[in-house]
């Protein structure tokens, strides 16, 4: 029976050999498409069988929609997310499609991504909303979006800071973060939330020399 059963186990194998190889082409197809922009191709992959490697990850754990997201690949992206790639789909360091579009200020893929079930509760690495990096990178338009989208104003991350902090400690205050600090006002924002040292950001407005910000902040009741 032994050898029987060697015989039998060495023919399964052989079978899903080619099996699993053609999966891995396919899979490499995908991403490098995805990373040069070829929604045809991607379109040709996912039609003829491919469609079960649509969210297959790469060494990174990434999937070929984040590889597009990660270049703002727009098209290549479009064509992943009609198809059904999962937009929340996060790689070995805890970004999703969702969360990097956010981030980076790429509107078109995040608005896509929003559409087709974007997790506003998810959390980057920092235990951050897609909205608090945004805020620190001066994407304005990006931060009102997410705003409308009903992400949580006042998340706090793990450094103890909300998008409105972020917007503060980690700008130059000028004109862009100024909008965004006025974006957050406007949503409700908790103005006297301090970091986990007990600061405020009126505190840190004060600091760092931002008059603009100073204003603002006391005129929207910041202690």
């Amino acid at each position: 029976m032994r050898p029987l059963l060697s015989l039998c186990l060495g023919l399964a194998f052989q079978l899903t050999q080619p099996v699993a190889h053609a999966q891995n082409m396919t899979t490499l197809a995908l991403h490098q498409a995805a990373a040069g922009n070829n929604s045809h191709r991607i379109q040709q992959l996912l039609q003829n069988g491919g469609a079960s490697a649509i969210d297959a990850r790469d060494a990174q754990g990434r999937t070929p929609l984040l590889v597009a997201t990660q270049s703002n690949q727009v098209a290549a992206a479009k064509a992943l997310i009609e198809a059904g790639a999962d937009v929340n789909a996060k790689d070995n360091i805890e970004d999703s499609p969702y969360l990097y579009a956010g981030a980076r200020g790429h509107q078109e893929i995040l608005q896509m991504a929003l559409s087709h079930g974007a997790d506003l509760r998810s959390t980057n690495r920092y235990g951050g909303t897609a909205l608090i990096p945004a805020a620190e990178r001066g994407h304005v338009e990006t931060v009102r979006t997410l705003i409308n989208a009903g992400v949580d104003v006042n998340h706090v991350n793990r450094l103890g800071w909300t998008a409105l902090m972020e917007a503060i400690i980690l700008s130059d205050g000028g004109p862009r973060h100024q909008q965004i600090l006025q974006l957050l006002i406007d949503a409700k924002a908790d103005v006297n939330l301090a970091d986990k040292e007990g600061v405020t950001p009126l505190a840190h407005a004060r600091q760092r020399g931002y008059s603009a910000m100073v204003e603002m902040l006391t005129a929207a009741g910041a202690r």
